[in-house]
């Protein structure tokens, strides 16, 4: 019997593998730039966060999520996002105190059962940044304005930041009543989807796929930034200043609602135009209702999530980045052989990344080998160097050689690493 992967959750081998820790590395380190630390949650919670948190009457909840009951009988699920789950690490740990202001960025697995297509799975990844404790514009236009610096400094060269505002709980529940006026009477053309959660979530009607209630959506239903109240209209006039400031360009797109309810003011996607139908990077939000509604105080939040397969297929057709070995050692015989075997665990703890050849193969073997693992260069060492105390060096770029002696190896490499 033969065993494949689960529908929808995929392996990631190299060289792919390697373009994948060349974002983690990248990311990890703007984010800490920005002041943001790592936090680590885990891919298991209690099916109550998720359905308390995002909202009962989303897709998410009602359709996507991996649920099951434990050995207790208690419901549990496989995270489908990451917000919900830092802010319950936020309050479990009272990460508030003393100081509410804290910034986190995380990485990994989560789990949606969704019909697959083209850069969407059941099982993806993401990397997401967080800002609790603050309620000030100036913090929505810096998280937008750090995602196009990561974005631009990954390769990504044909991206767009969309931006609209969703309003408050002040604001937006008059809206939704001019809403659902609107689409009720024509409910009739409104696809099946649309019609069943017409009156638990109106707004997504602006975010399905169907053409019809595309159409409907960008002609004839009121926009939500349209009926803003006076302390929206000025946080969202504020963002907009404060990313002209930082050189950040943006279109305003009042479709955009996202998938989750917890979401106020500030709603931005990153969209590809490499990406097809499914051509959102990644997108977040201001969610300022969320941490007293999983039990803690009123705190303002504010953050951001990106899918990391889409983002190799953003990639993919850009230069695959070169890896390999800084040094690769073809010993020959077996006084070579034991000698190499030490001095290469030598610079590996020296940090100089080299590989060995533990089959007794030719040099001509040797040399193929070398290449086929990118090595930058080549360490010969048969009996005749060992005789003499010295090994032949051979660049394997330039095919220049030289011979250095044993006792100057370490000194060699650590010049070139």
């Amino acid at each position: 019997m033969s065993y494949t992967s689960v529908k929808g959750m995929d392996d990631l081998c190299p060289p792919e593998s390697y373009r994948w820790a060349e974002i983690e590395k990248k990311a990890k380190a703007i984010f800490e730039s920005f002041s943001f630390s790592p936090i680590v949650t885990p891919a298991v919670e209690r099916t109550e966060l998720f359905s308390r948190g995002i909202g009962r009457a989303t897709d998410i909840v009602e359709k996507q999520m991996y649920t099951f009951l434990d050995k207790n009988g208690e419901s549990l699920s496989l995270r489908p996002e990451g917000t919900a789950p830092v802010v319950r690490a936020y309050l479990e740990h009272q990460l508030y105190h003393p100081d509410p202001y804290q910034k986190f960025y995380y990485w990994g697995p989560m789990y949606r059962y969704e019909r697959m297509q083209k850069g969407r799975y059941r099982e993806f990844h993401q990397f997401g940044v967080e800002v609790f404790g603050s309620a000030s514009y100036r913090i929505d236009a810096e998280i937008i304005f750090m995602m196009m610096h990561l974005y631009r400094e990954l390769g990504v060269k044909k991206f767009e930041i969309q931006l609209n505002s969703l309003g408050c709980h002040e604001c937006r529940p008059k809206y939704r009543e001019q809403l659902l006026k609107e689409l009720r009477g024509q409910k009739s053309a409104l696809c099946a989807d649309c019609q069943n959660r017409l009156e638990k979530n109106p707004l997504r009607t602006f975010d399905c796929k169907n053409e019809g209630c595309q159409k409907i959506a960008q002609t004839t239903l009121p926009r939500m930034v349209d009926h803003l109240c006076e302390p929206c209209k000025a946080h969202f006039e504020g963002v907009k200043t404060a990313l002209n400031q930082l050189n950040t360009p943006f279109i305003l797109n009042p479709n955009i609602v996202r998938g989750l309810d917890y979401y106020v003011r500030t709603t931005f996607e990153i969209v590809s135009g490499d990406l097809g139908a499914q051509n959102a990077l990644g997108g977040g939000g201001r969610y300022d209702g969320l941490v007293k509604e999983l039990g803690g105080k009123d705190t303002p939040a504010f953050g951001y999530a990106g899918g990391i397969e889409r983002l190799l297929l953003v990639l993919e057709n850009e230069t695959q980045p070169k890896y390999g070995v800084n040094v690769f050692v073809a010993a020959l015989g077996p006084k070579a052989q034991a000698f190499s075997y030490g001095l290469i665990h030598k610079l590996r703890l020296k940090g100089i990344k080299c590989e060995i050849d533990y089959d007794d193969s030719s040099l001509k073997a040797q040399m193929k080998k070398a290449d086929r693992m990118n090595s930058q260069c080549v360490l010969i060492i048969g009996e005749d160097e060992m005789n003499k105390g010295e090994a032949i060096l051979r660049n394997m770029s330039t095919k220049e050689q030289k011979t250095i002696p044993f006792g100057e190896i370490l000194d060699e490499f650590k010049k070139k690493s």
